[in-house]
């Protein structure tokens, strides 16, 4: 059984902070496990623009999906967390340039509080294959 889950670890991400992988493949879905805005170094961005911090969460969410074999264009469902539902617009903007034609389904989750501080953490479910 074990030999049909795949952990993926990016090098282009800082490591996990915790007992966790980047993402997981297993029965021809990878599922990414929440990204916060930090940044490759290890630098965390709780302190910097919502935007920024969004974008960051995005490229991290694409370089979990590309250590475990996929793609922005493969992902199914998509999860959002923001302590600020007035930021939904901005992300919104920013996610639909990111993803392009991809469209899975999404859901937006109002939070009180996140991790260090931070405004935004996303997780995805995709397609393996790239």
């Amino acid at each position: 059984m074990a030999a049909d889950i795949v952990l993926a670890h990016s090098t282009s991400m800082a490591a996990p902070g915790g007992h966790y992988s980047h993402a997981v493949a297993a029965n021809g879905l990878v599922f990414v496990s929440g990204q916060l805005p930090i940044a490759p170094d290890g630098r965390k961005l709780a302190d910097a623009p919502f935007e920024e911090q969004a974008l960051q969460v995005l490229d991290n969410v694409a370089a979990a999906l590309a250590s475990a074999g996929s793609g922005v264009q493969r992902l199914v469902q998509v999860r959002v967390y923001v302590t600020d539902i007035e930021t939904w617009p901005a992300f919104n903007a920013i996610y639909a340039a990111w993803a392009g034609p991809a469209r899975p389904a999404r859901a937006v989750v109002p939070v009180p509080a996140l991790h260090y501080g931070f405004k935004i953490e996303v997780e995805a479910v995709a397609l393996a294959g790239a």
